[in-house]
């Protein structure tokens, strides 16, 4: 099962590329929605080979997620793949520039059942796509408008 949206963000690729990989930001945030989230590696700056443990609830049961960066190309492109029960993940991020303060970016998760019970979990999920696909959108649109707002921000400071 496959997720993918794209969304044109007023902001040069460097910037955009680097507010898509605050990890931080992004752990910060999936603590403060409830998510147990640690990082497994020792690495001091991003790169290949960082990795993640999550923990959450979803459907009434309690859920474990291990993912690790496997493709750092700053600017370009970001790929995490991830591991959940009998589910495989890869979540891959293009970034491409359409101007000097615009950029294009090409989100795409694809969900891949390696057991039976996950083969029905994502057969379940294939009835709601329309559903998730579009709050899968809606989610990279506010990813884009924040990042354009923290841009316009950064803009205005310096003169």
């Amino acid at each position: 099962m496959k997720f993918s949206t794209r969304q044109d963000i007023e902001a040069p690729i460097d910037f955009v590329f680097q507010r898509a990989s605050d990890f931080v930001g992004f752990e910060r945030q999936a603590m403060r929605r409830g998510i147990d989230i640690e990082r497994d590696d020792s690495r001091a700056e991003k790169g290949v080979g960082m990795r993640w443990n999550a923990g959450f609830s979803f459907r009434g049961k309690q859920r474990r997620v291990q993912a690790e960066l496997t493709e750092y190309d700053a600017p370009n492109i970001l790929l995490i793949q991830s591991v959940s029960g009998g589910i495989e993940a890869d979540f891959e991020i293009e970034f491409m520039p359409l101007s000097r303060n615009r950029t294009r970016v090409k989100v795409g998760l694809q969900l891949a059942p390696k057991t039976l019970s996950s083969r029905l979990l994502i057969q379940s999920l294939k009835f709601a796509k329309n559903n998730l696909n579009g709050r899968f959108g809606a989610r990279i649109e506010q990813f884009g408008s924040d990042v354009e707002d923290k841009f316009d921000r950064s803009a205005g400071v310096r003169v």
